[in-house]
């Protein structure tokens, strides 16, 4: 139990923050010497996140999810309808590659030595596209072009220690959209995103064989306290970024690659 604890708190710190929560979950059972956890309970701990960012941003939701039926009656020049266009278009990328790609990434990419590498160079990215982006931009004005360009940089978080949360807030901020609207607009992306994730490690589930390290009350436990964790990393990153920028992620992000090298 004391596994599915430190995961879940793991999974639900780090999903929202530009840290990567991919990377956490891939080394903290090799830090601590635990057996993988398995595909099951990180699809659990993923989903325990999802509903935290359905819940906080439930409007926005509500809102992409009418804009979406907008759509579908040609109606295109809502804002909801804007907002389900650009969360449409930014997940095309990131949908197409991953099915295709996903396995040989999870087969090549899942070690040590290329999170610290990801760590290191998406910080760098991260500090610089902060201080050099400008502020004024927001979810409401952003155009298709740049909703595809962030799409296509999330396409980069297959690769475990990029995050998907800090490349899609390093793009925004490129692009010249506010930190807040920045960590908006990534939040809303994640829940397809990461509900297709979902579903297609649940396929993948229920065609292979795979021993599974946690019980199912441990699993449950896990997406509880996800859910609780990620409702709170959402709020505390949200009004940080009122007042304060992403450097200090990006000095983590730094100090974790650096960190990894000296012990793997």
């Amino acid at each position: 139990m004391l596994q599915t604890i430190v995961l879940a708190l793991v999974q639900s710190a780090t999903e929202f923050l530009p840290v990567s929560s991919s990377a956490h979950l891939i080394l903290v059972p090799r830090l601590f010497g635990w057996p993988d956890q398995g595909m099951a309970a990180d699809i659990a701990l993923h989903v325990g996140t999802l509903f935290s960012v359905a819940l906080y941003f439930r409007r926005d939701v509500a809102a992409a999810v009418l804009g979406g039926l907008d759509l579908l009656k040609r109606a295109f020049s809502t804002p909801r309808a804007r907002l389900a266009l650009n969360l449409g278009v930014a997940c095309v990328p990131v949908f197409l590659i991953g099915f295709f790609c996903n396995d040989y990434i999870e087969e090549n990419f899942r070690s040590p030595r290329v999170i610290a590498v990801t760590a290191i160079v998406f910080g760098v990215l991260l500090y610089l596209a902060d201080k050099t982006g400008k502020t004024e931009g927001n979810v409401a004005d952003m155009t298709v072009k740049q909703a595809l360009l962030i799409g296509a940089a999330q396409v980069l978080a297959l690769i475990p220690g990029v995050s998907r949360s800090g490349v899609t807030m390093t793009a925004a901020r490129a692009l010249g959209i506010g930190r807040a609207e920045s960590a908006r607009f990534s939040m809303l992306l994640s829940v397809p995103t990461i509900g297709a994730a979902g579903m297609l490690g649940v396929l993948k589930l229920l065609t292979a064989a795979e021993s599974q390290t946690l019980s199912v009350p441990e699993i449950g436990t896990g997406v509880l306290l996800s859910f609780a964790g990620g409702v709170l990393a959402i709020g505390f990153l949200m009004k940080w970024l009122k007042s304060s920028s992403f450097a200090v992620f990006a000095a983590y992000r730094i100090a974790l690659g650096i960190y990894l090298f000296y012990i793997f």
